[in-house]
């Protein structure tokens, strides 16, 4: 799996770059600000990138600029971001494009190596891989639209929301994949969410309503 790297700093970059070629990836090009991320995707157009929020030369939002002017010339480009803080602005802009796989995960969750390598697998693949907390701030932006919904039915959307499949919310949770099921379609019709087999738009739907209305 090719990766195109986008970290400023030096020894996280480093790290990040061993971590992932331990993993069976191949790390093509590793870049410390927004213009050399443009253009190594442009020239690469890896399976995946994983992109630092913040990067020189301003340290605003130069990584994930550049993640998404690279989407409009690669369709579907698989996006994994790392940020320090939750950022929910920067969460929407990611969840806006709803074509191919996205990813937000605060970089302290890079030091569970096996649930980060999982959750970059998954992306690659066009899966979502949603952090728990920023889907906890989701979830807290918008608690009084799901008022409606009983407490493990919110447990079942906080799990789908991170990009869960119904087999391990069924894991997680001690239940039935059937339960799942059953609580999923309570959820879609109290949020009024039409259903879905594929599970990156059941997901990306359901985040894009708690964040956007």
């Amino acid at each position: 799996m090719d990766v195109v790297l986008a970290e400023d700093h030096l020894l996280l970059r480093d790290g990040l770059t061993r971590m992932l070629e331990a993993h069976d990836c191949t790390v093509v090009e590793a870049v410390d600000n927004g213009p050399a991320l443009l253009a190594a995707l442009l020239e690469h157009r890896p399976d995946v990138a994983v992109v630092d929020i913040r990067l020189p030369p301003t340290f605003k939002d130069e990584g994930l600029r550049a993640a998404i002017e690279a989407r409009r010339h690669i369709p579907a480009l698989p996006i994994l971001v790392l940020s320090q803080y939750v950022e929910q602005l920067y969460a929407r802009e990611l969840l806006g494009d709803r074509r191919g796989g996205v990813g937000y995960l605060l970089k302290d969750r890079v030091s569970n190596v096996g649930e980060f390598i999982e959750a970059l697998r998954r992306v690659a693949a066009g899966g979502t891989a949603m952090d728990p907390e920023v889907v906890a701030r989701l979830l807290g932006k918008q608690q009084n639209k799901l008022d409606d919904l009983t407490p493990r039915e919110q447990e079942v959307l906080a799990l789908m929301a991170e990009g869960r499949t119904n087999a391990a919310i069924a894991a997680s949770l001690f239940v039935t994949e059937k339960a799942v099921g059953k609580h999923s379609a309570n959820v879609f019709r109290k949020l009024g969410l039409g259903q879905s087999e594929d599970d990156n738009r059941r997901v990306l739907a359901v985040l894009a309503y708690l964040d956007g209305n």
